[in-house]
């Protein structure tokens, strides 16, 4: 039994989708290997033999598993490039990717494949076209916006995508046998005329007001603002542009959303991207369950089993706050990221006073001189490093969105000038999601796991595996309470 073993034994135990291809599980009892997202019953410890991939499993002896299906597997382990391609495009088809104007062409584009090739691959691993996939997503949102919203129906056929009522209106009654109308809930609460009102669940805890003191300290000024138990930001997706709220609801494990109307065709990238800043897909606890059993972490787990780890809506805009944050205080970097919003955002008007910039993007950076950079307040090596990567994420030759395999990003990542191990493990750990992710060089972690140095540190992180990422936050958290 090895700790690596364990430390996906922990994995398996959670089900957690991020860690799907990532390995595979043999079960010795059955001769059948599956993915760690497989429904099946949690095999026991002893039975279970782990493998990088699924051939190195069937060298072995294992058959594949016919519920979780291995040969689907995302490609974060070393499996067929067509799995990973249909996977990739069926993540951005729900993210809204066939919506709003775009097209199959550039979708195939995005990913490096023709338009058929793309089609192919879909179909044969998903078992449905891009199209298919982009009406089942539309449906979906239809069907919520119906339920939660008072929006006219012709307002909800567009937000979700269709264009056209008659289409929306056939496709309802042929998937559902049901008239669109007939879902809508009476009881629904009128918010106001240009805002539109969501939920978000999560499982419980959620340890909302440590979740929202860290977002607070880490607002940038213009862009982000907290004001009593609410979260609030501007939004700029394309060309369409806004603003949102989002607080918690009452004895219940819901989180309402109130964005403008303005953002309705793009709520299908918004809500991702919520859940990922606001880490509502975790497990915690399991994630509890596990860390909790570490003496220098369990006081803080005890005290708070819900932590989350707070992602990024925007995944440029978060590694800029990193760069920004190299050996300069959370306040230094917010300060400095409110000047680079004012400077380079585009201005925006909202209900709100403290929101008034879009933040800006990798395309505008891009563009911008070293020197201008500089000016505001960085010093000339990392305004270069900024520009730099701005440049490689605007041509796509850096892909910072979840999903993607993060120790490629992190490799690719460290050798641009100026980004070092902490900075490439703070972003995988935040804009990519990745829950193993450790920037063990912190002084602050340091500092609070009380070991001698960030060497000796790594080392001891390795029994919080595969959730370092959200030991991280606990030992920062930890600062935050004085010593008993």
């Amino acid at each position: 039994m090895t700790s690596d073993d364990d430390v996906c034994y922990r994995a398996l135990t959670a089900r957690d989708a991020r860690f799907d291809g990532v390995f595979f599980v043999g079960v010795r009892t059955t001769g059948i290997y599956c993915r760690p997202v497989c429904t099946a019953r949690t095999p026991r410890r002893k039975s279970c033999r782990f493998f990088a991939s699924a051939p190195l499993a069937e060298l072995a002896g294992f058959r594949p598993c016919l519920r979780c299906r291995p040969e689907l597997a995302p490609g974060h382990a070393p499996v067929d490039s067509a799995r990973t391609i249909a996977r990739a495009a069926a993540a951005r088809i729900e993210s809204g990717a066939l919506g709003d104007g775009g097209s199959l062409e550039g979708l195939a584009t995005s990913l490096g494949l023709s338009s058929r090739q793309l089609r192919r691959s879909v179909r044969k691993e998903l078992g449905a076209s891009p199209v298919e996939l982009a009406q089942t997503s539309r449906l979906l949102l239809a069907k919520r916006l119906i339920a939660e919203t008072q929006l006219p129906m012709v307002q909800v056929a567009l937000a979700a995508g269709f264009k056209s009522v008659r289409r929306f209106n056939t496709l309802f009654r042929s998937h559902y046998r049901l008239a669109p109308s007939s879902l809508r809930r009476s009881s629904t609460k009128a918010v106001a005329a240009d805002c539109l009102r969501l939920v978000l669940a999560y499982r419980p805890p959620l340890e909302w007001d440590s979740l929202l003191q860290f977002l607070a300290a880490h607002a940038i000024a213009g862009v982000e603002c907290v004001t009593s138990s609410t979260y609030h930001r501007t939004v700029g997706i394309g060309h369409h542009h806004g603003w949102l709220s989002v607080s918690p609801l009452p004895n219940r494990n819901l989180l309402a959303v109130d964005l403008a109307t303005s953002l309705t065709p793009a709520l299908p990238a918004i809500l991702v991207r919520l859940r990922n800043l606001l880490d509502l897909d975790a497990r915690p606890d399991v994630i509890a369950g596990h860390l909790g059993l570490d003496p220098l972490l369990a006081p803080s787990v005890e005290r708070q089993p819900g932590l989350r780890v707070p992602g990024a809506f925007d995944s440029f805009e978060l590694a800029m706050r990193a760069i920004l944050g190299q050996q300069v205080s959370v306040r230094g970097a917010s300060t400095l990221a409110g000047r680079f919003a004012q400077r380079f955002g585009e201005v925006i008007e909202t209900p709100l006073p403290c929101l008034n910039r879009i933040a800006p993007t990798a395309e505008t950076l891009s563009h911008a001189r070293s020197a201008t950079l500089a000016g505001l307040g960085l010093p000339t090596a990392r305004a270069e490093c900024l520009r730099n990567l701005a440049r490689v994420v605007a041509c796509r030759e850096i892909d910072l969105e979840p999903g993607v395999d993060p120790t490629a990003i992190v490799a690719r990542l460290v050798e641009l000038p100026g980004i070092g191990p902490w900075t490439a493990q703070y972003i995988a750990m935040r804009a990519l999601r990745w829950p193993d992710a450790f920037p063990d060089a912190d002084l602050g972690l340091v500092k609070a796991s009380r070991m001698k140095s960030a060497k000796a540190l790594e080392k001891a992180a390795q029994r919080w595996r595969p959730w370092r990422a959200y030991a991280a936050m606990h030992l920062w958290d930890s600062l935050k309470t004085p010593s008993p």
